[in-house]
């Protein structure tokens, strides 16, 4: 048996798909939705159709108390229309905000920088040249707290230990996989680059971890599957390892002004070790 995607989705059909979300937040959000913009792979390259996301930033005149309930709605009912419409991932944020180099929404700091670089306008006026760019060490915090926030959970940590069932959805698989290494990427260059940018920079390093599995997952990535059977096994003895790997980095970066990061991150690590140990001692 073949680990094999649902759904592919070429870039120009991810692009019309991220214009006509565009079109529908702007119905919505009418004049205060100042630009729409494509980010990641769509606008800077190393778009996979197997597996990558359609990025959308809005970018708003101002923040009112209701727009988490209403963005978050509009999503919702995107994710509905159809298989490739489920790829959005939405970002948002104030004008004023992104001029204060902060978020008030949901645009993380390496987004942020993303639209700054590479942003690509699908309507409205374009604002970068406004966009406060973050500097390392707020791209560093900024991606320790996400991990924490998205990635630490009780729900993700049952996936890992599951690995038959990640191994059957590649978009979940690869994204498990790969995403810590664009936060390390990130953390070591100041740059958000792509998803093909960080594997080569964690593959470069002597005796890098996890370097099989990574490469399945690239190989999953780019549509050349490896055999189900394969990938779990890879997913049951690499996967874990690599989580230790990107926290222990991350904590070696930490300053003692991050003491709620750094306890954060040895709790995490203390739950993957544990889980760990649990499952293959059958315990």
């Amino acid at each position: 048996m073949s680990t094999t995607p649902q759904e592919t989705l070429d870039p120009g059909s991810a692009t019309r798909v991220a214009e006509h979300c565009a079109r529908l937040f702007q119905e919505t959000l009418a004049d205060r939705l100042i630009a729409a913009y494509l980010l990641g792979s769509l606008a800077h390259g190393g778009f996979a159709p197997a597996v990558s996301d359609i990025d959308l930033a809005l970018v708003l005149a101002d923040r009112r108390d209701d727009d988490d309930r209403i963005i978050h709605r509009v999503t919702r009912e995107l994710h509905g229309t159809d298989p490739s419409h489920r790829r959005l991932s939405a970002f948002w944020s104030s004008l004023p905000a992104l001029r204060a180099n902060r978020e008030d929404g949901r645009f993380p700091a390496v987004d942020r920088l993303d639209l700054k670089r590479s942003g690509v306008l699908l309507l409205g006026e374009d604002v970068r040249q406004d966009v406060a760019a973050p500097d390392a060490g707020a791209l560093f915090d900024d991606s320790v707290r996400f991990a924490l926030e998205v990635l630490a959970t009780d729900s993700v940590q049952d996936e890992f230990h599951n690995p038959v069932r990640l191994a059957g959805d590649i978009r979940r698989c690869t994204k498990a996989v790969l995403l810590p290494l664009r936060f390390l990427y990130t953390a070591a260059t100041g740059d958000p680059g792509s998803t093909d940018d960080a594997i080569r920079h964690h593959l470069a390093h002597p005796a890098p971890v996890a370097a099989e599995l990574v490469r399945a997952a690239t190989r999953a990535r780019h549509r050349d599957p490896v055999p189900a059977e394969h990938l779990t096994t890879l997913l049951d003895t690499d996967l874990v390892p690599l989580y230790l790997h990107y926290i222990d980095s991350c904590l070696v970066g930490l300053t003692p002004s991050d003491g709620d990061l750094a306890q954060g991150l040895s709790r995490w690590r203390a739950q993957l070790v544990d889980r760990h140990h649990g499952r293959t001692t059958g315990s």
